[in-house]
């Protein structure tokens, strides 16, 4: 009987594929379509660029199946072993708990309620809500939230932007790739291209009710995709500073009037000492200009101060008097002398966040006293305390404070802390990244000194936690020519984009790196391995033009720079870019070319001792291309050569992957019975946590119960 499988059934399979291709088993599941696409078209099939192609090819590929039962049938099958919507949304709130302060602002609530909540009649529910620094137009959203949490049970999703390591903020990928994870989305079911996590955002988002909030915007871009194409979704965009033209109800938060300011300090300060410091109350509400950052730092200055506050001279900028940079100069006079310093010095490197040992680096103190400075200053509204024992700064208070450290401190002791910092950061780098891949010869080795850490996870953690501070440093250390540093700390990243797949997180700092080793020391080894780096990390996020120009210059620089090994592992990185995208002749061509290099390495040169794992690991890619060529008792001989070598390695992992290649082939080739026996010691050799492998097994061992 001739199985139907339904048009629309098979674009959205194979759109779904092509934009779901993230981790190791999104890659496998592209292969294994790729391959079955090209038997059933009998012909060539590149990997589709759009929407367009992926509906092109299911078009082709339906006309071609109701002519052929067998193929129909194991369509059908995979369609049905591998359900296209795997993730779903969580719901419960995301929000940060609102102030308890919150004073006023009955309007601006009453105007966002109102967009929330309307009739959508064909219209996005979306709100711009923008103010200067400070006025408190996050406490706003904060508070909508809480008063409204009813109104979308299927949850509240809250990222924050400010936190970026570049000048404009995340990309609008990384924004999508933010809120996927809010959202409860696990890694291996976030796609990797832009196109694909706005589809999974939209298909998450139908039909529900939800509020959606998006801080510290700094273009449309970031924003743009996040539109509601459902009406129960309500999106909030927040700007600091002015407005843009984004497509949405704009609502400005002005200052607090005179009588609310005073209300808001007294409830952080307590009436008392209001009624105390009340002949100074007018030069007080003046000074902070209904500032709601300004008055809530005055506030906790009451606290502690007697009722002579002090307030220095109105700080003024472009557009005059800055009640924020006013307030943090109060605050820098409210603190120890060396806290200040301590806090000018940290504020140059514009970081992320700010643990102990970052601050004790720029400060050139211990990190007991820096953990004491650094309390001091949270307390002081310098810093904002963060989880984990992290602090930030404020955006425009960071900025006072750079702005005023060289005149502070003096430009010689400015320029020491940045590379106090950039030391303490690559230190702290090197001996994570070698912890994490201690035996990989892309990572160097850990330094002499210095307290190792204990074992690959603990590597992994302790960059992962680190990276938006590592991937600014790459960009400090180019700003202040310590080249050499910035070329070390973007090699440093290699075990990020490889075991924990922060590609966006990294692609910044990678393309600084490389453009700056080809500045400095093009042709060399280092050149090599972060374009090397660049072209694996695009490659990931489905940018393959790119990842081809820059894994040809990886292949160059190492081979103008004579590293052997080198080359043909950027040569095998080309073969692996055209086998994801259905290129079998020219990735088998390049896996062929890489082991012709490799075996130029003679015994007792570098990387020699590395050759038999190396010509296995190619050979595994030589028998997965073979596969998608049609030829699959040449792929079925090296990937049984492959699986024993690994096996005699005790390289469980790798052994598991190349058993479930064996058992793809095995099952193209209709040897279901053996196929099935490679599924079963495959998933004897994974961990319970290895789930999304063992979930392709599972799908694999129904496709060839099925087909028998």
């Amino acid at each position: 009987m001739l199985e139907i499988v339904a048009l629309s059934a098979l674009t959205a399979f194979l759109t779904s594929v092509g934009n779901g291709a993230a981790g190791e088993m999104g890659k496998q599941l592209l292969l294994s379509t790729g391959a079955l696409a090209r038997r059933a078209t009998g012909r060539d099939t590149p990997l589709p660029a759009g929407r367009e192609d992926w509906e092109s090819l299911a078009s082709h590929l339906h006309a071609r199946l109701a002519d052929d039962p067998r193929q129909a049938a194991e369509w059908s099958l995979l369609l049905r072993s591998f359900p296209q919507h795997a993730a779903e949304l969580s719901s419960g709130s995301g929000l940060p708990p609102a102030t308890r302060h919150f004073t006023d602002r009955k309007d601006i609530v009453r105007r966002l309620r109102r967009e929330a909540t309307r009739p959508a009649a064909g219209r996005p529910r979306v709100a711009l809500l923008y103010g200067p620094p400070g006025i408190g137009t996050t406490a706003v959203a904060l508070h909508l939230g809480a008063i409204c949490h009813a109104r979308f049970p299927d949850g509240q999703f809250y990222v924050d932007l400010r936190d970026g390591s570049q000048d404009h903020g995340p990309a609008p990928a990384a924004v999508l790739l933010r809120l996927l994870r809010q959202m409860g989305v696990g890694p291996d079911r976030i796609p990797p291209t832009e196109a694909g996590r706005e589809q999974l955002y939209r298909r998450l988002t139908a039909g529900r009710r939800a509020m959606v909030v998006i801080d510290h915007v700094s273009s449309v871009a970031q924003v743009r995709a996040l539109i509601p194409s459902t009406p129960e979704v309500f999106l909030l965009v927040i700007v600091s500073g002015s407005p843009f033209a984004l497509e949405a109800e704009p609502v400005p938060v002005p200052g607090l009037s005179d009588r609310d300011a005073l209300k808001m300090i007294g409830r952080i300060a307590g009436r008392e000492r209001i009624e105390r410091a009340r002949p100074r109350m007018p030069d007080v509400l003046a000074h902070c200009g209904g500032n709601a950052f300004a008055l809530r730092t005055t506030a906790m200055r009451l606290l502690h101060e007697d009722a002579e506050l002090e307030l220095p001279a109105l700080v003024t900028g472009a557009s005059g008097s800055d009640p924020v940079r006013a307030a943090a100069q109060a605050s820098c006079l409210g603190v120890r002398p060396e806290t200040a310093r301590l806090c000018r010095l940290t504020a140059l490197g514009e970081w992320p966040s700010v643990a102990v040992h970052l601050a004790a680096a720029a400060a050139g103190v211990a990190e007991e006293e820096a953990a004491h400075m650094l309390a001091e200053a949270a307390d002081a509204q310098l810093l904002e305390a963060l989880p984990d024992e992290r602090y930030r700064f404020r955006p425009e208070v960071r900025r006072y404070l750079a702005d005023t450290a060289g005149p502070e401190q003096g430009i010689p002791e400015c320029s020491a802390a940045i590379a106090r910092t950039l030391e303490a950061l690559l230190h702290r780098a090197l001996h994570a990244a070698h912890a994490a891949l201690p035996q990989s010869w892309r990572t160097e080795s850990a330094p002499a000194h210095g307290e190792p850490y204990r074992d690959e996870a603990e590597g992994v953690e302790v960059l992962a936690a680190e990276v938006g501070n590592l991937v600014r440093a790459v960009f400090v250390a180019r700003e202040y020519q310590h080249t050499t540093t910035a070329l070390r700390l973007g090699r440093a990243l290699w075990p990020l984009q490889l075991k924990a797949g922060h590609w966006d997180e990294v692609l910044p700092a990678l393309r600084i790196a490389a453009r700056c080793a080809d500045e400095h020391q093009p042709g060399s080894r280092i050149a090599g391995a972060l374009h090397f780096q660049l072209a694996h990390c695009l490659g990931e996020l489905g940018r393959w033009e790119e990842a081809d120009r820059e894994a040809d210059a990886a292949a160059r620089a190492e081979r103008d720079a004579g590293h052997v090994r080198g080359e043909a592992s950027s040569v095998e990185l080309q073969g692996l870019l055209n086998l994801y995208r259905w290129r079998y002749e020219r990735a088998l061509e390049r896996f062929i070319a890489a082991e012709a290099i490799y075996g130029r390495i003679a015994p007792g040169q570098e990387g020699a001792e590395d050759l038999p794992r190396a010509f296995a690991l190619s050979r595994r890619h030589r028998g997965r291309a073979l596969r998608g060529m049609g030829r699959l008792d040449e792929s079925r001989s090296l990937l049984t050569a492959v699986a024993e070598f690994f096996g005699e390695q005790g390289e469980a992992y790798n052994q598991a992957r190349a058993l479930t290649d064996l058992a793809e082939t095995l099952h193209d080739m209709g040897e279901n019975t053996e196929a099935l026996a490679k599924i079963e010691e495959a998933e004897r050799l994974l961990p319970s946590s290895a789930t999304p492998h063992l979930g392709y097994l599972a799908a694999l061992r129904l496709r060839c119960e099925v087909a028998g």
